[in-house]
């Protein structure tokens, strides 16, 4: 069975049949899904469809993209958050300066913060890294993320990046990006990881892999994403599917 360790299924892309895709999941393969919080309101929508599927668990966070909306008061009520049942982890947090916006102290800050509320909660995170490396990395050393356990979601970086994110005990997520003709960079951080670093994991409704790139994404289209991997790897895609499983139950203390 497979796990997938990020989605978005509060995205508006699934409004016109969340119940009913959710509801196929067991029959398609999925065990488990993890929504992940990217704003205030997509925290809010997590914490109600953990609720309500057995099988999906939550991350309460604020994209770096949106950190402007932090401040003292929402602070604190994410801080309540972590006490949900079935809230699993802090993300997605982190660093993205493809966009210009907010500023990168807005961002710096706000990631900081929310390493805090990782630490007090005691949960892992998931961290979201775009153009960004050099700051991500010093930033988690300089506030010792090391003695927290987490996932570099969707990682874009190099083998040596890959390397330093192994040493401090990070999963790295590979999703639909592994099958794309022009992922050279990536193809090499797959070849280098030990499958017992890595999550599988859609980003869904965004980065549907080939063939079907360019459309809605569901965790329906993972098997795309590990058979990938598994040729790359030059092992049974059966033991893709069961090691990254495994990975996820252990880093989400899913038992």
């Amino acid at each position: 069975m497979i796990f997938e360790s990020h989605a978005h299924y509060d995205d508006e892309a699934f409004n016109d049949d969340r119940d009913e895709l959710l509801n196929s999941m067991t029959e398609h393969g999925i065990e488990y899904v993890v929504n992940v919080g990217a704003s205030l309101a997509s925290t809010a929508t997590t914490v109600q469809l953990v609720k309500k599927y057995s099988f999906m668990y939550g991350a309460i966070g604020v994209h770096p993209n949106e950190t402007k909306e932090l401040n003292e008061n929402n602070y604190e009520w994410l801080k309540q958050q972590c006490k949900q049942d079935k809230i699993v982890a802090i993300g997605e947090i982190g660093l993205d300066y493809y966009w210009d916006e907010p500023d990168k102290e807005i961002q710096i800050k706000w990631f900081k913060r929310q390493l805090e509320l990782a630490k007090e909660a005691r949960l892992p995170i998931i961290i979201h890294s775009r153009d960004a490396a050099k700051d991500t990395l010093s930033i988690m050393k300089e506030e010792k993320a090391q003695e927290l356990n987490g996932v570099i979601h969707c990682f874009s970086y190099s083998k040596d990046m890959a390397r330093e994110y192994l040493n401090m005990g990070y999963y790295l997520g590979i999703g639909g990006v592994v099958t794309f003709s022009n992922a050279k960079k990536l193809k090499e951080v797959v070849e280098y990881v030990p499958v017992e670093n890595m999550l599988l994991e859609t980003d869904s409704p965004y980065l549907s892999p080939v063939p079907n790139r360019g459309k809605r994404n569901s965790s329906l289209n993972i098997p795309y994403i590990a058979k990938a991997i598994a040729a790359i790897k030059n092992i049974d895609y059966d033991e893709i599917i069961n090691i990254t499983n495994n990975n996820a139950r252990k880093l989400f203390n899913i038992r």
